[in-house]
């Protein structure tokens, strides 16, 4: 009956070896550290939990980096590769796996979702160009060994406050609510055609129209999407409004300006690629 028990015991110690082994086989892969910092930075993980990020924190396939208005954030990828991130920017590392003896495993995506960053690329993007691609609201960017700048300008949108007020002085105007005994007729505030097509803002003058706008700095990017496809090489741009539209060339620099610290540019003590050096400073974790 001891002996029963004592194999009982084993398997069991065993069973719960292999699972805590598979619980760690399934956790995602780390894929860069943060080397550069100006401001907040929050990582949004695949299971919804929310971190602030610090110098030397770790960022992993699955998460969505978010910078606040005034911050600049670089990270720097194990194979190398640099993505700095401009202020107000969103953005998510869809996968990330990279092993240096494995090239078939190579796989760089990730999404722009709003905001702008500059892209250099490493040793996944120079041995793997056909892994590496950024998604953006209107194209997909390619990389044929490549640094390049890509910004998603937004719509202008006619904001809430804007429209309540208009909806409450037309109410008003019309003699009150429903329930309100109806008042002699006041002529209606004037609405500009844009706010009553509850639509976008045209852009103001001077301002750059909405889109998805690149610069290439060193190399060559390819920017695809349904209606055409366009290859863009150092020292020009490029822009695309929609996935309805094709990438075309500017002659001239469209307002691009992506000017971080000038920290940014020097080099940095190690590398992501052999580990550095952990920060003594803890994440915080918001769920």
């Amino acid at each position: 009956m001891n002996q029963l028990k004592k194999c009982i015991a084993i398997r069991a110690w065993l069973l719960l070896v292999l699972c805590c082994c598979g619980s760690l086989a399934l956790a995602a892969q780390v894929a860069g550290t943060v080397t550069q910092l100006s401001g907040p930075l929050l990582a949004r993980k695949a299971d919804g939990a929310v971190k602030i990020l610090s110098l030397k924190s770790e960022v992993e396939s699955g998460d969505t980096l978010v910078t606040e208005k005034n911050t600049y954030a670089l990270v720097k990828f194990i194979d190398n590769s640099e993505i700095t991130l401009k202020p107000g920017t969103t953005f998510k590392i869809d996968n990330f796996s990279f092993d240096a003896g494995k090239p078939g495993g190579d796989a760089a995506s990730f999404s722009l979702v709003k905001g702008g960053l500059r892209s250099l690329t490493g040793l996944l993007g120079k041995r793997s160009k056909e892994r590496f691609e950024l998604k953006t609201p209107s194209a997909t960017i390619g990389i044929r060994g490549t640094t390049f700048i890509a910004e998603w300008e937004p719509e202008a949108e006619v904001s809430v406050a804007a429209r309540q007020a208009w909806r409450m002085a037309s109410t008003a105007a019309l003699g009150g609510s429903d329930a309100a005994p109806l008042m002699p007729l006041r002529p209606l505030p004037p609405l500009p055609s844009l706010l009553l097509a509850q639509g976008p803002l045209p852009p103001s003058p001077g301002a750059r129209a909405p889109g998805l706008y690149v610069q290439v700095i060193d190399g060559l990017i390819h920017v695809a999407n349904p209606a055409g496809t366009s290859n863009f090489s150092a020292g020009q741009f490029g822009f695309t409004p929609s996935f309805k539209a094709p990438p075309v060339l500017l002659p001239t620099n469209p307002g691009i300006q992506f000017t971080p610290p000038a920290a940014f540019s020097a080099p940095t003590n190690g590398s992501a690629a052999n580990g550095g050096n952990k920060a003594k400073t803890v994440d915080c974790e918001v769920r």
